[in-house]
């Protein structure tokens, strides 16, 4: 960042010849400001970034196998393989990893996921665990 103060002025009388009138000599004034230049650091403050949580979905008996794929979908943005991957993972061993995310995000998907279960009457349940 620059600041900038004209701290030196300087003012100069010259007398000339005027261009129009031949002859004639006049007085001119220069004006001239100098800047005087200050360099100021602004230093970055250092933000510390969010801890990362892993997600984790839990099967269950109730929750169908199609809904699991379109909620890891549309709240986890999973592609459809990796999605029908994980549901399975889950299915057959109870417990599967979803995504590693900040905590604020991994947060508010693993309740907007289980609001979307909920609103379907599905007892779908999503954790989260420090990575």
């Amino acid at each position: 960042m620059f600041a900038w103060a004209f701290a030196t002025v300087e003012v100069r009388q010259e007398q000339v010849i005027h261009p129009k009138r031949r002859g004639v000599p006049y007085i001119s004034m220069k004006v001239e400001a100098f800047p005087e230049i200050e360099i100021i650091e602004e230093q970055e403050e250092e933000t510390e970034l969010e801890p990362l949580y892993r997600v984790l979905i839990h099967n269950d008996d109730v929750t169908p196998m199609d809904f699991v794929v379109h909620v890891l979908k549309t709240v986890f943005y999973q592609s459809n393989p990796k999605a029908y991957e994980i549901m399975l993972i889950a299915h057959i061993t109870g417990l599967a990893y979803v995504q590693t995310l900040p905590k604020s995000e991994a947060e508010r998907r693993t309740n907007k996921a289980h609001f979307a279960a909920g609103l379907e009457g599905y007892p779908l349940h999503f954790s989260m665990e420090p990575e």
